[in-house]
């Protein structure tokens, strides 16, 4: 067979093969089935041949050039050579050719563009308060593995639609993406509704719609009386939404517009009700949570008590104990002194002892020294007495 392809592309010159060029675009969503059909102008002696957009030869007629059973035949004749490939991926993505050759070469490009469908969306509103007492509302729809990226808008009550803060991120392969659109709301009121509509290629002209309705959240803030600051409510996980809170619609005429809005309309008793229930487990598990985080905070505080008491005892021992030889180091001190006290009065007593003995004495010996002179100075007048002259008489 090769030889076959060989000499035919050996037999036609190569600047014939691009002398006549097509194009056609296909645009197929991921996981659907691509099929590519080539059929030449003029029946006759003629071949047919595919390649994929790597260069690689698919068919050539009839027979499989690439031993992948991706491809499939689907037909083939004289003029005509069409293959399937089921279950398209993005790596199917690509300009796919069709040769015919004949007495010329004739070139047939396919470019294929594969659409990946974004997800269910879902929608989480969250409650912020503001240092100066005011509250905002921030709703946040997200959809994921999309490719091109989704439209997304916001439709407020039924006749107003506006666009949000978009932020697109691709996935590492730089195809996917995943979208997330957000809103902030300033003011609402009771019957208030926000719905986030998804718009897409692979769509083919319907939506998806995640509906929001401000009634569950005035009713949870009036039920939670300590809210703190920050809350969210998220709507059901995408399975729920599927049933439940996410509408397809389809927006082609105005008539079907309005029967997206009678759709929508049915659904939001049912959203409601899920949104109910759902604000009731986020009540109870918040109040399951909020018990154990008060039972740990006073089991830490019976903690810390107990070890200030016990600094308290022992701090005490310690003053206690600082305390007692301070008072037997006072005694000793006080014992010592008045020994010594003693001490300094025995010897006092002793020196004043001695001083009046030397008194005592030193008197005895002034008194003796007295009276002895009074003994010399009565015979000393009696002398002169007799030694008189007579003249004197």
């Amino acid at each position: 067979m090769w030889w076959r392809v060989c000499s035919l592309l050996a037999w036609f010159p190569l600047q014939e093969a691009f002398r006549t060029n097509r194009t056609e675009t296909i645009t197929v969503e991921e996981g659907q089935t691509l099929t590519l059909k080539c059929v030449a102008a003029h029946a006759g002696t003629t071949s047919l041949q595919w390649l994929a957009p790597s260069g690689f030869t698919i068919f050539f007629n009839e027979h499989p050039a690439l031993k992948n059973s991706k491809y499939q035949l689907l037909h083939h004749s004289a003029n005509q050579l069409s293959i399937s490939v089921p279950n398209v991926t993005l790596q199917d993505e690509g300009v796919y050719k069709c040769l015919h050759y004949s007495n010329s070469v004739r070139t047939k490009e396919v470019k294929v563009i594969v659409l990946a469908t974004p997800t269910m969306p879902t929608l989480e509103a969250s409650v912020i308060r503001t240092q100066n007492g005011e509250e905002h509302v921030v709703l946040k729809c997200s959809t994921v593995r999309s490719k091109p990226p989704p439209q997304i808008t916001w439709r407020l009550g039924t006749n107003v639609e506006l666009y949000g803060e978009t932020h697109h991120e691709f996935e590492t392969d730089g195809k996917k993406c995943n979208s997330t659109s957000t809103l902030r709301v300033r003011a609402y009121g009771r019957n208030s509704t926000a719905d986030c509509i998804i718009r897409h290629k692979g769509l083919q002209g319907t939506k998806l719609a995640a509906p929001f309705r401000f009634e569950d959240l005035v009713t949870d803030q009036e039920t939670a009386s300590d809210a703190p600051e920050m809350s969210s409510l998220s709507s059901p996980d995408p399975q729920q939404s599927a049933s439940t809170a996410a509408v397809m619609e389809i927006s082609s005429t105005s008539e079907i517009d309005k029967e997206e809005e009678e759709q929508i309309t049915q659904v939001s008793h049912l959203a409601t009700e899920a949104n109910l229930q759902y604000a009731g487990l986020t009540r109870k598990k918040s109040g399951v949570l909020l018990l154990t985080l008060v039972s740990f905070l006073i089991f830490i505080l019976f903690i810390i008590v107990q070890l200030f008491i016990m600094k308290l005892r022992k701090a005490h021992v310690v003053w206690k104990k600082e305390n007692e030889i301070s008072e037997h180091t006072l005694e000793s001190y006080r014992s010592r002194s008045n020994n010594e006290e003693t001490s300094s009065q025995e010897k006092n007593g002793q020196t004043s002892h001695s001083k009046s003995c030397m008194n005592y004495i030193t008197q005895l010996y002034s008194e003796a020294k007295t009276k002895r002179k009074e003994k010399t100075q009565p015979s000393k007048l009696k002398g002169e007495h007799t030694h008189i002259p007579e003249s004197i008489v």
